[in-house]
């Protein structure tokens, strides 16, 4: 799927030759995989000690073949997933006596992970002596022993600053048991011992899960069964792509993007560069990253995995649904990346901190609205990216416990997701590399958790990408310590560069952070960083939302009316911006489209 300036790919011309394995056995294997990388996830939801874990779901589930192909991820993050095989890669080339009971620590960026706070199980699941499966079981931690207590690092000179503990595929259970060694280090190191410890427990019962049930699925079929449907199903998704591709007008398309500025670093910004070649002919398609510039002493870098994933899930959010997710559609994917690159492979020791969202989300964007900027009816305008205030990573002491340490990512925030050919921006998108799959904290629950308190949490009205079809809103979040003082750490972006809409689309509102003293005065703070807050202040974010697709004067009246009563746009946003005139002061019920006023609204020049 990915290749250097002198790779060549390999993947096959076609993939239309029918299959052997029957359609109506290749459907029911194809989803008992996927039910069981859900049973998976609902373990690690269940189990999971951290709120990041039990509240936000910042983790993901996969599992790939004995070949190291990606065959089922379910609803797996696409930053955490579609780079999958590339962990996998590195457990079979670093421990070449793999066996029954192993199972591997991994977080390493450079050896294929996506950054260093997400830790990954990997369980090679054998059956009649063959490595037949690898299960992945990937969480995000609140703490992984950084130099700071955040596990976003933005200004990172470079991994050794960054502070992590960097475990590159290493065996942490034999024979099924425990390697003390490896545990022992990660309590020593990391600031919430027992919490990250319940995590990992929550991280090998799911990769354990899934070993059961696949043993279960071999016994059930048979080795030569499953090997055929492997190979089988492989072909049919490529086959799903490529005809997907084949419905594209073809030809080349480049696409721009920028991140905020990087103070200190980049004070103009990050460009991002997309090439796209669409060959419908050869059902293909290139993608170009190699024209972009080199990795930068900041933790904002990306990892090969992520360059691989969020580029992918760019290309999934630009063609039609229902293409399975697996190594086998993305054999019609070529990627064309260079090392030390902020866009492709990371030279040790630059840090990758931040590769899982930023300039990642980034890559998405620019890619899917690179699609939708060329031909219309394809594609997406841009969504948020970045993580304000509103997904702080929170820490001090709790009184509760007797002023033990705690450390977390909150997800409370709620940014707005991009709008597509024919549908609207997704208002719990969050942002662009999760997709809308992981959730936004429950306010309850994460008071009784955490010594903190939120303000107040709202949509943000008229924050939202004005278009035919609009992207989603964002909202507004303010929150702060009950009595002790709490850090909060926060990469926030689209300050600068809000989110873009495309094919006449307007752009979305740009991202706020700001703190709130005592009294409840406001003032804006810096993008990147950290703050300190004292009980009776707060912090908090007006969040950005999507950008919308299309002229907003072709939206339904009665959807902007729709908008209008939910609180996501103004009465006077309606009238300026979609042009329809409604009838009323106030959202409610009684209010009413104003059909003569709307069309001389419309009628007018746009």
């Amino acid at each position: 799927m990915t290749a250097t300036d002198t790779d060549t790919d390999t993947a096959p011309a076609s993939s239309a030759a029918p299959t052997k394995t029957d359609p109506i056995l290749l459907a029911v294997i194809s989803n008992r995989l996927d039910s069981i990388v859900r049973e998976m996830e609902n373990t690690l939801l269940r189990t999971g000690r951290s709120g990041v874990l039990n509240m936000a779901r910042d983790f993901s589930c996969a599992i790939t073949t004995g070949e190291n192909e990606l065959l089922s991820s379910a609803e797996g993050l696409p930053c955490h997933i579609f780079g999958a095989h590339l962990m996998t890669e590195a457990m079979t080339e670093l421990q070449p006596d793999l066996a029954e009971g192993d199972a591997f620590l991994h977080n390493d960026p450079y050896r294929g992970n996506s950054h260093a706070a997400d830790h990954t199980i990997l369980i090679p699941v054998f059956f009649e002596g063959e490595h037949m499966f690898t299960t992945l079981a990937k969480a995000h931690q609140a703490d992984i022993g950084n130099s700071e207590p955040s596990t976003y690092m933005p200004f990172a000179k470079d991994v050794y600053q960054e502070g992590a503990l960097i475990f590159p595929c290493v065996r942490i259970q034999q024979d099924y048991r425990d390697v003390d060694d490896i545990i022992r280090m990660c309590r020593a190191r990391i600031r919430v011992p027992e919490q990250w410890y319940g995590d990992y427990l929550a991280m090998v019962g799911a990769a354990r899960v899934a070993e059961a049930r696949l043993k279960e699925l071999c016994e059930r079929y048979g080795r030569d069964t499953l090997k055929a449907f492997i190979r089988d199903w492989m072909d049919y998704s490529e086959d799903r792509m490529a005809q997907a591709i084949e419905k594209l007008p073809g030809g080349r398309t480049v696409g721009t993007g920028r991140h905020d500025p990087i103070p200190g670093v980049l004070p103009d910004g990050i460009e991002i560069t997309v090439k796209l070649d669409v060959d419908t002919a050869e059902r293909r398609i290139t993608v170009d990253l190699r024209d972009n510039i080199d990795c930068i002493p900041a933790g904002v870098n990306e990892s090969e995995a992520c360059t691989v994933s969020n580029v992918m899930a760019g290309i999934f959010n630009s063609l039609e649904t229902g293409i399975p997710a697996n190594s086998g559609s993305f054999r019609r994917i070529e990627l064309l990346l260079r090392e030390n690159c902020i866009v492709g492979k990371p030279r040790f020791p630059h840090s990758t901190s931040v590769a899982t969202t930023n300039v990642g989300d980034r890559l998405t964007v620019t890619t899917q609205k690179a699609v939708a900027d060329a031909w219309a009816g394809f594609g997406a305008a841009e969504g948020a990216t970045g993580l304000g205030p509103g997904f702080s990573v929170v820490s001090g002491t709790d009184r509760r416990t007797g002023g033990e340490p705690y450390v977390n990512q909150v997800f409370l925030g709620s940014q707005g997701g991009p709008a597509h050919p024919e549908i609207d921006g997704w208002v719990t998108y969050g942002l662009a590399v999760a997709a809308g799959l992981m959730f936004r904290d429950s306010i309850e629950l994460s008071e009784l958790k955490y010594p903190f308190r939120v303000e107040e949490l709202r949509i943000r009205t008229d924050s939202e990408g004005a278009g035919r079809r609009r992207g989603a809103p964002g909202a507004t979040v303010a929150f702060g310590p009950k009595w002790d003082p709490m850090e909060a750490a926060y990469v926030t972006d689209c300050v600068s560069f809000p989110p873009r809409g495309t094919q006449g689309g307007l752009p979305a509102a740009r991202n706020v952070a700001f703190a709130r003293d005592a009294g409840g005065a406001e003032r804006e703070i810096d993008s990147l960083g950290a703050i300190t807050l004292q009980a009776g202040e707060r912090i908090g974010q007006h969040s950005t939302g999507g950008g919308g697709y299309g002229h907003p004067f072709e939206r339904e009246p009665e959807r902007v009316l729709d908008d209008v009563r939910m609180g996501f746009v103004s009465i006077d946003r309606a009238r300026e911006v979609y042009g329809v005139a409604l009838t009323g002061d106030r959202p409610s019920a009684s209010l009413s489209i104003d059909d003569a006023g709307t069309a001389l609204l419309r009628a007018g020049e746009r």
